[in-house]
């Protein structure tokens, strides 16, 4: 019996203890859901020398998902929304990343995508910035071999990095 009655003690001071620290969220999305409603997410276009096909749509459609999952903005088609979040993909080049017996080891695809962000509610938190990843892999394999295998980390990495830098406070 005496388990049982320190158990409860240590469970009514860890609801205690989280009561009295207040509300917490477990996210690290700062928005005013006061000022700002509805967000936009355009198009990103690939205006890289290479242009992997499937890039644009999937990074585009990923970051609308992103904010429509994590935040309580409403998704809008028009000119209108209080965030405008569009951009283009501006780098995606191959170079070797590893050099073994006088030939490549591992190759590096570095892809960088250019972020323009406007605050219609406060125009001074208006930005433009460039996201940039690496994402290395086997000489042994081809460009379209590579791009199959890394396509899922490619995209989430960089919906991560644009959704973070335009809504996180870190």
């Amino acid at each position: 019996m005496k388990t049982s009655n320190q158990s409860i003690h240590w469970w009514i001071s860890l609801l205690l203890l989280l009561t009295a620290c207040g509300p917490y969220s477990f996210k690290d999305v700062s928005i005013d859901y006061s000022k700002i409603k509805t967000c936009r997410v355009g198009y990103f276009d690939n205006k890289a020398r290479y242009v992997n096909p499937q890039l644009s749509p999937q990074l585009s459609n990923k970051l609308r998902q992103k904010v429509n999952n994590q935040t309580r903005l409403t998704l809008v088609q028009g000119e209108e929304a209080d965030l405008d979040i569009s951009g283009y993909i501006s780098n995606y080049a191959v170079t070797t990343a590893g050099i073994s017996n006088q030939q490549a080891a591992s190759n590096r695809l570095n892809v960088t995508v250019h972020v323009v962000y406007k605050n219609r509610t406060d125009p001074t938190k208006n930005f433009e910035a460039d996201v940039n990843r690496n994402f290395d892999f086997s000489a042994n394999l081809s460009l379209p071999q590579a791009e199959a295998q890394l396509n899922e980390t490619i995209v989430s990495n960089l919906t991560d990095e644009i959704f973070n830098k335009i809504f996180s406070n870190w």
